[in-house]
């Protein structure tokens, strides 16, 4: 006797405006949160990338290698717990952080490994010529890559840097797991209330979608004055 699998009841697809839009205002004040939470996360994440690529590019042995570890640990633990070691795990050894602070601090030393190689990729594809004319001309090596290389590497490293900061826009949806109230949060918040995730969510990927469009405009208009200059 073969089982027959259960069969369940094909429901035709609604989506419940009315609810979205009684509940909307407290998403755009939690998009707020998110919003600040990128801004924070992503200038964190430019001071260790930078850091970071002047390790990577040093000559001291010593400074490679930190900054090579940096990179490796960073980018070879998931961003979600390297967010709860910093949260649960820092008490345990002296470090007292709120929701918010750990979420800052977690995202921006992850994003910021990934910046460091993007960074360190931009100022190795400036054309090493440039670095020869310069010394040629007198310059030392700290103003050769203040004034020659830096310069030229900026243009390059704009859209890699807006590929990063798209992603850690994405990424904050992490700090929900430690309770930050963000986007993310708010849709499971309200899910637990109403029983309409599907509204939640789409309301909150819009949010997102919104939030990524105007970053990626503001690149792209970067990108563009760069190439001009």
């Amino acid at each position: 006797m073969k089982l027959k699998p259960p069969e369940f009841e094909r429901k035709p697809l609604t989506v419940d405006i009315d609810l979205i839009l009684r509940v909307y205002p407290f998403f755009l004040k939690a998009a707020l949160v998110t919003i600040q939470l990128s801004v924070l996360t992503v200038a964190l994440g430019l001071l260790c990338g930078s850091l970071g690529a002047a390790a990577r590019l040093s000559r001291s042995w010593g400074l490679r290698l930190i900054g090579a570890t940096y990179v490796s640990v960073i980018r070879g633990t998931p961003a979600l717990i390297q967010l709860f070691i910093l949260y649960f795990g820092g008490p345990q050894i002296g470090i007292q952080l709120d929701a918010f602070e750990a979420g800052v601090i977690g995202l921006g030393v992850n994003i910021g490994a990934y910046m460091t190689e993007t960074i360190r990729g931009a100022i190795v594809a400036v054309d090493k010529g440039q670095t020869e004319a310069a010394r040629t001309l007198g310059l030392s090596r700290s103003e050769t890559m203040r004034k020659v290389i830096l310069p030229q590497a900026a243009r390059l490293m704009i859209r890699p840097l807006g590929v990063n900061i798209n992603a850690q826009i994405k990424g904050t949806a992490l700090v929900a797991a430690i309770s930050v109230v963000e986007l993310t949060y708010t849709a499971q918040r309200y899910i637990g209330s109403t029983y309409k995730p599907f509204e939640m969510f789409l309301l909150a990927g819009a949010i997102y979608m919104v939030i990524i469009h105007v970053t990626g405009l503001g690149v792209s208009w970067l990108d563009r004055r760069a190439r001009i200059t």
